[in-house]
């Protein structure tokens, strides 16, 4: 917690090439939102949404993620936000998309109670908050709906193929609704980064199953894959 705070009060260098100034300096800043694509899993799990991604999982933006995630540079949450705010706009923009004209509740894929607690903060909780307010500025009419949460316990996945990782996931997520239902019938579903997609699509299921659909899904960045199915 202490690295959190010192983070938003000290200066320090890019946390993605190391330039000292500026938390995320203006190139890997560039880096970070100047390829905004559906970058799918190669083989996607069944029920995975559409699926778009900021960036690759790669080299500075890699290190910006961990950082934020793992590190507790929360200072980086806002950038990481817009590109994943701008991301979803793009999707929203070059598909067919008309629930993005309607009500849309913006919800994170949890973490586990245990890695909330060894970080010291939600990572996806907190670039869910800041997604649903850059949405509402590009004029999406998007709201925050912490509406996942577990309903079980998961091994780690590290290691794990696509296989069993979905088979890890399995039921794993249920949707908590409030007394007056869902906020919205539509949900984007927002997460740091997609591997495989099986936690994508365990979300995606969850939320089918309490009647609220979730046609796409944002991460901040794609990990490399066999390939992916891209569209620019």
């Amino acid at each position: 917690m202490l690295t959190a705070v010192l983070d938003l009060v000290l200066p320090g260098a890019c946390a993605g090439c190391g330039v000292k100034g500026a938390r995320l300096c203006a190139g890997c800043v560039s880096g970070l939102t100047a390829s905004p694509a559906r970058r799918r899993p190669d083989p996607a799990p069944p029920g995975l949404p559409d699926c778009w991604s900021a960036a690759p999982y790669s080299g500075a933006v890699r290190r910006a993620v961990v950082a934020y995630k793992e590190r507790g540079a929360v200072a980086l949450a806002g950038v990481l936000a817009q590109a994943a705010a701008f991301t979803a706009v793009t999707a929203i923009g070059r598909t067919p998309a008309p629930w993005a004209r309607g009500p849309v509740a913006v919800v994170a894929v949890p973490s586990a109670r245990r890695s909330v607690r060894g970080r010291g903060h939600d990572p996806v909780g907190r670039l869910a908050v800041l997604v649903a307010r850059d949405l509402r500025a590009y004029g999406v009419p998007a709201r925050v709906w912490p509406g996942l949460v577990q309903a079980r316990g998961v091994a780690d996945q590290a290691g794990l193929s696509s296989a069993e990782r979905a088979a890890n996931l399995s039921g794993s997520l249920r949707v908590a609704l409030p007394a007056g239902g869902p906020p919205a019938p539509v949900a984007l579903l927002v997460d740091d980064i997609v591997t495989t997609g099986a936690t994508l699509a365990e979300a995606a299921r969850a939320l089918r199953a309490a009647g609220v659909q979730s046609p796409l899904a944002v991460t901040v960045a794609a990990t490399r894959r066999r390939s992916w199915k891209s569209l620019r």
